[in-house]
């Protein structure tokens, strides 16, 4: 099969001017498309490569479009989106692939020819996992493999259809690979932190075997990860959900999960460098927290009579600084939260998806931070969950935030709960951020958010 990867060649010029409407139809529907609510109004091509020659039975372009939309009321001038495409090319889709549909072609190149999203083809997924095992280089794509690390050829591939940021191929249960749909230029920690924690021997993340990228004008992008697939794991948030249903304790496992936690935290810090934050960094770290509760407050009415209350966690913690209080950063998870780890069959936990919040710039998810706002994050995450089940769960998320709290200090020497006002300002922050997305997106979940300000606002530590 290593033939079918040895294809080199750039697109036909008319080809993104033949897809051009239909992927303005079907871009925006998709769960990865971050300029949701504004129409597309064009795309440019930035690199298009031809995987499987369209005048066979399976065509395969990979293709990084960038995504052109009006620019929002106050916002900066943005060049657009970039989105990495993978569009299958068939005379008609079988019945099977009908979920993949993006439209049939009426002009240019492939006039007459239906396209599809390639990723729900098993041929089309094969040639990408045979290009990571060969290390091919195609195009201005670069297949690259971890030295030492085998992958075994004819391994059947499914696609993932959850829900995702991005998309999923998992390959016979043994190698999962990640394909980001949205890609800036850069080092991506979605690569970059577990290739640090593989290489300081950590057990919690899943190391890297091969990835995708691409280089253009001298700029790095990474497109996608090839990792072992954790068989038989259930992640955390389906596991605190069905043990809250069945009105189980989750205390150990929220235990055995702040020391997984402190795991990856303490391999981070050997492995990647650490800084110390002072009161000039703790000042601007502060006020980036009180700016953001000032936008939440003018996006959702029903936020605006907390804040002055909220901005007492903020100013508390640049009052700290401004004595002399120093903290340490370092290179963390970024956007931790139980949907972010899985559990084994033994009680293993690992952590996953270390791209950061996606729609921050990566300079600003690469930074080093306190360690503290990962374990906010998972904090909030207990409190999701709780009242997710409703009133029957009381009491159910502080059992939790105390065992995480615990297994976390078991492993680090460092009980969270000790810097309560570090903890107050990053828990505050990230409910904050949580109102914002659910007033715009889900409006019904608003008020596990909002219960939790009320809880901030009227206390004066947690």
């Amino acid at each position: 099969m290593a033939e079918t990867v040895t294809i080199s060649g750039t697109t036909s010029p008319g080809l993104l001017a033949s897809l051009d409407p239909l992927l303005r139809e079907w871009l925006p529907r998709q769960r990865w498309f971050a300029g949701k609510g504004r129409p597309v109004t064009g795309f440019t091509l930035v690199e298009g490569t031809e995987l499987l020659p369209a005048d066979g039975k399976t065509g395969l372009y990979h293709l990084l479009v960038r995504a052109h939309q009006p620019i929002a009321l106050g916002a900066e001038p943005h060049p657009g989106d970039c989105y990495q495409l993978l569009i299958g090319v068939r005379e008609a889709l079988p019945p099977r692939l009908a979920p993949a549909l993006i439209g049939h072609v009426e002009q240019g190149p492939l006039a007459g020819k239906t396209v599809y999203e390639a990723l729900y083809d098993t041929r089309p997924a094969e040639v990408l996992l045979e290009a990571l095992r060969t290390g091919a280089r195609i195009g201005g794509l670069r297949f690259e493999r971890e030295p030492g690390h085998k992958i075994r050829s004819g391994l059947v591939p499914r696609m993932v259809t959850a829900e995702q940021s991005n998309s999923s191929v998992v390959y016979g249960d043994t190698f999962i690979l990640k394909l980001l749909r949205r890609v800036v230029p850069g080092v991506n920690p979605d690569l970059e932190l577990p290739l640090a924690l593989a290489r300081e021997g950590c057990p919690r993340v899943p190391a890297p075997t091969a990835w995708l990228r691409a280089e253009l004008d001298e700029e790095p992008y990474v497109l996608g990860v090839l990792q072992p697939f954790l068989q038989g794991t259930t992640d955390g948030w389906e596991l605190a959900l069905r043990e809250l249903a069945k009105s189980e304790d989750f205390g150990a496992e929220a235990r055995a999960l702040g020391r997984a936690t402190a795991e990856v935290h303490t391999a981070l810090a050997r492995a990647l460098p650490t800084v110390t934050l002072g009161h000039t960094q703790m000042r601007r770290l502060a006020d980036g927290m009180i700016e953001r509760l000032d936008l939440a407050a003018q996006a959702v009415p029903s936020l605006r009579p907390y804040a002055p209350a909220l901005r007492t966690a903020f100013s508390a913690l640049a009052d700290l600084a401004a004595e002399g209080r120093t903290w340490t950063a370092q290179r963390i998870h970024g956007d931790l939260h139980l949907g972010q780890v899985l559990r084994s069959p033994g009680g293993e936990w690992w952590l996953i998806d270390f791209e950061g919040e996606p729609a921050k710039p990566l300079a600003e998810r690469r930074m080093p931070q306190p360690t503290v706002r990962d374990v906010a994050g998972m904090l909030r995450s207990f409190d999701y969950a709780a009242h997710s089940s409703g009133p029957r769960a009381e009491g159910w998320a502080d059992v939790c935030r105390a065992a995480y709290c615990s297994g976390y200090a078991e492993v680090s020497g460092r009980d969270p709960r000790t810097d309560p006002v570090l903890l107050r300002a990053y828990e505050t922050d990230k409910a904050i951020y949580e109102v914002v997305y659910e007033a715009r997106h889900r409006p019904d979940w608003l008020s596990v958010p909002m219960t939790a300000i009320e809880r901030y606002a009227t206390t004066d530590l947690f």
